[in-house]
């Protein structure tokens, strides 16, 4: 029986999740990957092998974690009857202050993410109960949790903290920083195709549904766009991005909404659906060529290349730019849009190879490399749990 590992990423309605067989020297080689979305409500099932083969089927009774992955089994029955899983890696959000890299999951663990949910409320329960459903199906094997904050816990003081009382500091209200297993993938590709870039100081831009960018030295984080929460810095789908926090006294006070009715404007209503009145979806916007449709882009735009100068001076100078995420990868008019703006830092952008969709995206002569690379989480994710079973 062949040896793998699966890295599941459990949403609020879906269950992610790839499969990689360890090859030679313990190294993940993906399998299998796709999604169980819709939970609840029109549950499908979505994957594709390595090979090329797809697997598309509708789902019934299908409404938790736990029968998602019951669903998975089934589908791995039915095409990999060989398969050994020997460790389950877990994307989770939020790892506090405690957690800075991978950990064996136990009752303790466990009892320790519990208690960050006031701090990643509409993530981190998800997290957990795809860890859960994880323990029930397959008992006695090796669960590891990989955290999206642990990336950021080597930024100095300085991008660390708030300007409040100390005693929220000491409870733990700090700049977390988040997707940081994308970061950390990105990181470790430049080790391998670029360690001179690795070496230097990259600011990484993560554009997608979700969006954020991180400032890295050496291969360190020093500062990123996410804060406390992953509502902060850039706009993205639905999310806002950086407010002034006045506005949520504003509607709380002079709207009189609840908690929950801000959270749901703030998270679901807001971002480039909001401002456009169209769609959170980039592509959509893009084809949509109205004025709505370019203000909201407009501001996105604008809002990376402010990102981008703050980050820079952060790192003291910057020698290269990286593009990763849906967006990021694939919509060559917004890495031009956010390149055409920046030409004053040492940015300068070849529009050939930018809409030829290479790795290499600046000119011969601009002093600050452009590229895009494609993010791969979950091989973070692999990559950890085969660690740990060694």
């Amino acid at each position: 029986m062949a040896d793998h590992i699966l890295a599941l990423n459990a949403g609020s309605s879906s269950l992610k999740f790839a499969l990689y067989e360890l090859v030679e020297g313990n190294r993940p080689s993906m399998r299998w990957r796709g999604q169980i979305e819709r939970l609840g409500d029109a549950p499908r099932l979505l994957a594709q092998s390595a090979g090329g083969r797809s697997v598309d089927r509708a789902l019934t009774d299908t409404n938790s974690h736990d029968e998602a992955i019951h669903a998975f089994l089934e589908m791995a029955q039915e095409y990999l009857p060989d398969i050994q899983v020997r460790a389950i890696g877990h994307r989770v959000v939020h790892g506090g202050t405690v957690y800075s890299e991978p950990v064996l999951v136990d009752d303790s663990v466990i009892e320790t993410l519990t208690g960050f949910i006031p701090f990643a409320p509409l993530h981190q329960p998800y997290s957990l109960a795809g860890i859960r459903a994880a323990s029930a199906a397959f008992p006695g094997t090796v669960q590891v949790a990989c955290f999206d904050t642990a990336f950021h816990r080597t930024h100095p003081w300085v991008n660390d903290t708030f300007a409040l009382p100390q005693s929220y500091y000491d409870k733990g209200v700090r700049r977390y920083g988040f997707h940081g297993l994308s970061y950390d993938y990105i990181s470790q590709k430049l080790k391998e195709i670029a360690p001179g870039l690795y070496e230097g100081r990259v600011v990484v831009a993560h554009l997608g549904n979700g969006a954020s960018m991180c400032a890295i030295s050496g291969g360190r984080a020093v500062a990123s766009t996410m804060g406390f929460s992953a509502l902060d810095g850039l706009p993205m789908g639905t999310r806002s991005g950086q407010l002034d926090p006045g506005v949520v006294l504003y509607m709380m006070q002079q709207d009189g909404m609840t908690a929950d009715e801000i959270a749901e404007v703030l998270y679901r209503k807001s971002g480039l659906l909001g401002l456009s009145g169209i769609s959170s979806d980039m592509r959509t916007l893009l084809a949509a060529d109205t004025p709505e449709a370019r203000r909201a882009i407009d501001y996105y735009v604008f809002r990376i290349r402010r990102e981008l100068g703050a980050l820079s001076a952060a790192l003291e100078g910057i020698d290269a730019l990286v593009f990763t995420g849906g967006v990021g990868e694939n919509a060559a008019q917004i890495r031009q849009m956010v390149c055409d703006g920046m030409r004053w830092i040492g940015i300068e952008m070849d529009h050939n190879r930018n809409a030829d969709g290479g790795t290499v995206l600046s000119t011969d002569f601009s002093r600050v490399r452009i590229l895009s690379i494609p993010t791969n989480e979950e091989m973070v994710i692999a990559r950890a749990a085969a660690k740990m079973i060694q």
